[in-house]
């Protein structure tokens, strides 16, 4: 072995060992002592365990790394990783999807988030199943993003037809079709509280809300 090729292995090894000994300090001044995983229904918390190393610590542990590896799980929407530097518990807090459309696509069944991630079941939801083609996946998919961000929650897509669609929104009957602005969601709100009576109301007239009858056709 040439003088030159024995530097570098001498290099390679003490490089190893210093990381070695890195790595063995800081899990003995600050191991992962236990992991808490919050928000969580269907994300499984054996899934943090297995993505952190049987011997980390907290000043090694990559926070950034571990939110992304548990953001790939398709029921997490959202991971906040945080740390307790005096007890050693990570504790990782989950935002899940939940499903909002049961939909059978071109003869495949599909389970849409409002984000319109695919799940892969309804996780405990209790939705009707409709046939659906993709764009009016997305139509359904947009109606339940603009319900949420004016404070509205749609329960489930009850019916298709010629005319648009139904849905639950807040124990409510609501048939819309095509395109719903917020205003037409703010208005659909104010006639919930003035009409606390009524079950059925029909937003498919561009920026109006119509109280319909209750034995009407099914939209």
């Amino acid at each position: 072995m040439t003088s030159h090729l024995r530097a570098i292995v001498l290099s390679v090894a003490v490089a190893v060992a210093t990381t070695l000994l890195v790595l063995v300090l800081a899990y003995l001044s600050s191991p992962v002592t236990g992991i808490r995983v919050e928000g969580a229904d269907m994300y499984p918390e054996s899934d943090v365990w297995n993505a952190v190393s049987k011997h980390a610590s907290l000043l090694t542990l990559n926070e950034e790394r571990l939110e992304h590896k548990v953001e790939a799980n398709p029921w997490v929407e959202g991971a906040e990783v945080t740390e307790n530097s005096e007890s050693g518990i990570v504790t990782v807090q989950v935002e899940e999807r939940r499903p909002v459309l049961d939909a059978e696509v071109d003869g495949e069944r599909k389970v849409f988030a409002l984000d319109g991630a695919e799940l892969p079941g309804l996780g405990g939801a209790g939705l009707s199943r409709v046939r659906l083609d993709e764009d009016q996946v997305g139509e359904v998919l947009r109606f339940g993003r603009v319900l949420r961000e004016n404070g509205l929650e749609m329960g489930s897509l009850e019916g298709v037809g010629a005319a648009g669609f139904e849905a639950a929104v807040e124990g409510r009957r609501v048939l819309f079709s095509g395109e719903v602005s917020a205003e037409q969601v703010r208005a659909l709100q104010e006639v919930m509280a003035l009409h606390p009576g009524v079950s059925t109301l029909d937003l498919r007239s561009p920026d109006r809300v119509v109280v319909a009858a209750d034995d009407g056709a099914r939209g």
